[in-house]
């Protein structure tokens, strides 16, 4: 059957010399794969595979079967242009970053409306902005109420926060409870929105600890979570 949907782009591997596969998380039907044949070769294709930069977003005409692990594409156009998330350097470093966490996290065939609105509307004013250091450790924390483990609220107060059971406590009662610079920052950013996360003011190191906590707390919450591979080269270009 032949369907339209926006599409954020997630990742895309080169197969042979002329074919892409490319995965993407779909508004409609979740996340899909796609084969691209001869993208790489034609004058028609590569116009086409300029689109098809990782966390595009997009608008595809797919020929679906659900019998199918890999899709056709019929047609497809931006759905947004953005103005810099793919020419600045730093910007398209985290750009990589979040497309291997969001590859490694999304992996239902479903709609999910509200998570995809999220991260549609969440890139945009990624896009948009002059400050941004700070986006990632919120967009990532935020990400985690869709995913079904955002931290629970009450007893904000108390000294401890449990990675493990996703909550406040008063005493640490594992290894995972954590009391340090990663909870101040943690209270901090639970009560912030985007266009204040210029008002958190933090350092490159305290900046890493608390994404290699984020990145602990998604590990220990999805079982099939991957620390990903381009966070070294992240933590480089970005700090």
């Amino acid at each position: 059957m032949l369907i339209t949907t926006n599409a954020l782009v997630l990742s895309k591997i080169k197969y042979k010399d002329s074919d892409l596969i490319v995965t993407c998380y779909t508004q409609q039907l979740g996340v899909l794969s796609f084969f691209l044949r001869g993208v790489l070769k034609s004058k028609k294709g590569n116009t086409k595979t300029a689109y098809f930069q990782l966390l595009s977003q997009l608008q595809l005409v797919i020929v679906y079967k659900k019998t199918k692990t890999l899709h056709t594409i019929k047609d497809a156009k931006l759905a947004h242009i953005y103005t810099s998330l793919h020419s600045h350097v730093i910007k398209s470093a985290v750009v990589m970053f979040l497309s291997e966490v969001l590859t490694h996290t999304l992996k239902e065939e479903e709609e999910n409306q509200a998570l995809y609105s999220y991260i549609e509307n969440a890139l945009l004013w990624l896009d948009s902005q002059s400050e941004y250091s700070n986006f990632h450790l919120l967009f990532l924390l935020k990400l985690t109420k869709y995913l079904g483990f955002y931290p629970d609220e009450t007893n904000i107060e108390y000294p401890f926060f449990n990675l493990s059971e996703g909550k406040f406590e008063t005493i640490a009662s594992s290894k995972y409870s954590i009391s340090d610079n990663n909870l101040i920052l943690l209270k901090r950013l639970l009560g912030t929105k985007f266009d204040a996360i210029s008002s958190v003011t933090i350092n490159s190191k305290e900046r890493q600890a608390f994404l290699k906590m984020l990145l602990l707390y998604f590990e220990l919450h999805l079982g099939s979570f991957k620390t990903p591979k381009s966070l070294q080269v992240f933590n480089q270009v970005f700090n």
